[in-house]
């Protein structure tokens, strides 16, 4: 201590010299880690102030920017250390390490510079940048073989910075220095002998670095020399197949397997990498993914049982050796199945449409139903939905055939929505559906039917030819060309002729046709009632399917009668006489008409006298007879215009002329004359007073029309007998209450409204005084009402509405009243038909 102050004072004194030759610059010198304190310079005396001055005038460092560790002290005016000083840290590997410090006075300001020079002192000992620094040395290398080292370093400077090295006693090894002025120092690691890894494996050595301080510091580093072995021995795994199983669910990223190789040589011999090969299918190469260094095989794609269900890899594990080795093992993949399918269900064949004939069991579609799954979760039942009318049937694995069960009617059902349905056995179960469509196409299995069985038309004599009658419309519910109705006129029908008088029979062609498309009936002709009262006929309606079938409707024609006929007289009968009493008949006028009912009832009337004479006429029954005894007064000659009017509308009329002779009672015989004719024609008649024979021919006829209303009297009571005792089966006309449709004098008729649809027909009915008849026929049969109506002419077609249908008129025959009533109660049981004259 004592040395170092006196070099301290020494290198003051120094520096005062040289301040004094510098010419004011100050010089001071400080060793690094001087402590805080330690006086560096009496600044304030070098710079040549007195005592106290320093402080007044205010002497002071001014910083330069980084800290100098050096102070000025106020009271003394020294230059003290303030900090740790440290040359490395101020100035590194430079040399001198020189501060350069300003410093300022007051009164007057003044600058001085200084110059604080930091010296170095052994405070460091040389370092190496590891403290283990391992080589790898393979056992193959020769002897001189040199391998560089890193040196140490010394952050001190000159002598204290010069190293030397020195190895820890080795029979291998040995250093070797070398410096040179480009490279500098260079230190190698020499081997001496050769290695041997099976003998020494590892060597471990420590290599000392001494710096040229005194006292001198050192380092050290502890060298491990590994022997490096041959690369004799390839990488081994524990098992040569590796076999692994993953659900086909398995995310990406799962782990499948680790392999782990193992290699018995040392270093880079032993360093193992892994690498993947895909044995098959060659598809696996995107789903498997190997990490090199860990031998981690993980998913990369997606697995799928039904595409894929084994996978076989290979992976080799090479190690880092010169030249490198590999091993090899294989990894079997068995992806195991989970229930990620539904069935699937395919229509392999559709023969569609179905005709609605086709028989039960006919095979409508053929189905492939299968499931890409495995065992149960594959395993699929399937079943038809609606159940009716078809079914499924197996015929072998995985396909079905959709058959009919039960019997189609397209008319009810045209078209099917089936449903086949699948499901498999997994585990939740997964189903499928699949819709067919199947339309069943028509057959002819429908024949046209009418919207009744038997038609009922009304149409007026005297229509013009081409006139609508009645339109008829038949339904057949088959469709396109079976369904296509075409209507004729049948002639092979029993029934199908008219009632014509004086002609016979003819066709009903000849009166009506019916349009085959439309169904209308036309009159081919007028019509006349006095030639046809009733037409019966037969139209068939026909579609066009094949065979083509038909149905039948009845149309029965009434034709109504108009008055367009005059009463006709009839010649006149044989003379006869009378007395001269009142009321023996003295002539009868006969007359008819051509029309019926109304049309024919004719009224006779005494138009000439008007005034009242001897004469008078029945209303109804023509005969002239005397009104009051004759005498001479009344003359020998009358003549007598009577007028024949029927009661039709307008009436049409005759007048007849009537000539009486009045003879004296005792002659033998009364001549009588008459003439009738029609529209204007004569007729005379002469009365025979005392002839015998002309009151026997009178008591011939009388006898006559009495026999004849009897023998009709009796046959009326045959006939109400037997339709009493008869059997209700014989009994054609339906039941319910006959209606009487009677004549009064002032022309009224009454018809009934009851419905009907029994019809009549009067095979060649001839004209009559009396007329009964009542039209029985069977019912229609009934079945289903048809789904579409059409309507028909209401003026033209009518049913008739009462079972029994009664016209009564009268001409000449004052008897037949007597029977009226008789006859009326037999027509009104609706059985019978009568006739009579």
């Amino acid at each position: 201590v004592v040395f170092s102050r006196c070099r301290a004072v020494l290198r003051v004194l120094v520096l005062q010299a040289a301040w004094a030759l510098a010419g004011g610059q100050v010089r001071y010198s400080v060793p690094e880690e001087a402590k805080a304190g330690t006086v560096v310079g009496r600044l304030a005396q070098d710079l040549g102030l007195e005592a106290g001055e320093a402080e007044a005038r205010r002497l002071r460092l001014v910083a330069q920017g980084r800290r100098a560790s050096v102070e000025v002290s106020g009271a003394s005016g020294a230059l003290l250390v303030s900090s740790r000083l440290d040359r490395e840290e101020l100035c590194g590997k430079s040399a001198p390490c020189a501060l350069r410090l300003e410093v300022l006075l007051e009164r007057p300001l003044r600058v001085f510079h200084v110059q604080l020079e930091v010296t170095d002192i052994n405070d460091n000992a040389p370092i190496f940048r590891v403290d283990e620094e391992t080589l790898n040395i393979a056992e193959s290398s020769l002897p001189g073989s040199r391998f560089p080292l890193e040196g140490a370093s010394d952050a001190d400077i000159g002598a204290n910075a010069q190293l030397s090295y020195t190895l820890s006693p080795s029979e291998h090894f040995s250093l070797d220095l070398q410096k040179t002025d480009e490279d500098g120092e260079s230190l190698f690691f020499v081997l001496t002998k050769s290695l041997d890894r099976e003998t020494i494996p590892v060597h471990r050595l420590v290599l000392t670095a001494t710096d040229g301080g005194r006292p001198s510091l050192t380092g050290t580093m502890e060298l491990v020399i590994s022997v490096l072995d041959a690369n004799d021995n390839a990488p081994q795994f524990n098992q040569s197949v590796y076999k692994v199983q993953l659900p086909e669910n398995a995310e990406r990223g799962t782990l499948v397997i680790k392999l782990n190789a193992t290699d018995l040589d040392e270093g880079s011999n032993s360093k193992i990498y892994y690498s993947l090969q895909i044995l098959s299918p060659q598809e696996g190469k995107d789903v498997f993914g190997l990490e090199r260094n860990r031998g981690e095989i993980r998913l990369t794609g997606d697995l799928d049982f039904e595409e894929v269900s084994l996978y076989r890899l290979q992976v080799d594990a090479t190690d880092n050796g010169t030249p490198p080795l590999s091993g090899h093992c294989k990894v079997v993949l068995e992806v195991v199945d989970v229930n990620d399918n539904a069935p699937e269900v395919w229509v392999t064949s559709l023969s569609v449409p179905v005709p609605e004939d086709a028989s039960v069991g006919t095979v409508v579609a053929l189905l492939s139903v299968s499931d890409r799954d495995s065992g149960a979760n594959g395993r699929v039942r399937c079943w038809v939905w609606p159940a009716a009318p078809f079914g499924l049937e197996a015929t072998f694995a995985g396909s079905y055939s959709l058959v009919l069960r039960e019997a189609l009617d397209r008319e009810r059902v045209s078209e099917y929505e089936v449903e086949v349905r699948a499901e498999d056995g997994g585990a939740p179960a997964l189903g499928a559906r699949r819709g067919l469509r199947v339309p069943v196409s028509d057959v002819n299995d429908n024949a046209p039917l009418f919207a009744q069985a038997v038609y009922t038309v009304l149409a007026r004599e005297n229509n013009a030819a081409g006139a609508e009658l009645a339109r008829l419309w038949a339904r057949d519910p088959d469709e396109a060309g079976n369904g296509r109705v075409s209507y004729s006129v049948w002639e092979g029908a029993a029934g199908g002729v008219g009632a014509a008088a004086g002609s016979g029979w003819r066709a009903a062609s000849s009166y009506v046709s019916v349009d085959a498309e439309s169904g209308r009936v036309w009159a081919l002709q007028p019509l006349d009632y006095e030639e046809l009262q009733v037409l019966q006929f037969e139209v068939r309606a026909v579609d066009a399917g094949e065979p083509p079938l038909c149905g039948n409707a009845t149309v029965q024609l009434f034709v109504l009668d108009e008055n367009d006929n005059a009463p006709a007289l009839l010649p006149p009968a044989a003379s006869s006489s009378s007395s001269s009493l009142v009321g023996p008949v003295v002539a009868k006028i006969r007359a008819v008409d051509a029309d019926s009912g109304y049309n024919a009832w004719l009224r006779y009337e005494l138009w000439e006298p008007r005034a009242k004479g001897p004469f008078r006429v029945g209303l109804y029954s023509g005969e002239v007879s005397t009104a009051r005894p004759l005498d001479e007064a009344d003359g020998a000659h009358h003549t007598l215009l009577i007028v024949v009017r029927d009661h039709g509308e307008p009436a049409r009329s005759a007048t007849a002329t009537l000539s009486v002779s009045l003879l004296e009672a005792n002659e033998a015989a009364l001549a009588a004359g008459s003439s009738a004719s029609s529209s204007g024609s004569r007729s005379a008649v002469g009365v025979d007073v005392g002839g015998a024979a002309a009151s026997a021919a009178t008591n011939v006829w009388l006898v006559v029309a009495i026999c004849a209303v009897s023998s009709l009297f009796l046959l009326a009571l045959v006939l109400y007998g037997a339709s009493r005792w008869a059997p209700r089966a014989a009994v054609l006309s339906g039941p319910g209450p006959t209606t009487l449709v009677c004549a009064s004098e002032v022309g009224s008729w009454s018809y009934s409204q009851r419905h009907s649809r029994s019809l009549c027909v009067a095979d060649g009915a001839a004209k009559s005084d009396l007329m009964v008849f009542s039209p029985n026929f069977p019912p229609p049969p009934t079945g289903a009402a048809p789904k579409d109506t059409q309507p028909e002419p209401s003026a033209l077609l009518h049913t008739v509405s009462a079972p029994s249908f009664l016209a009564l008129w009268f001409l000449t025959h004052p008897l037949d009243i007597y029977f009226l009533e008789l006859w009326s109660s037999l027509a009104a049981s609706g059985r019978y038909v009568f006739f009579a004259d």
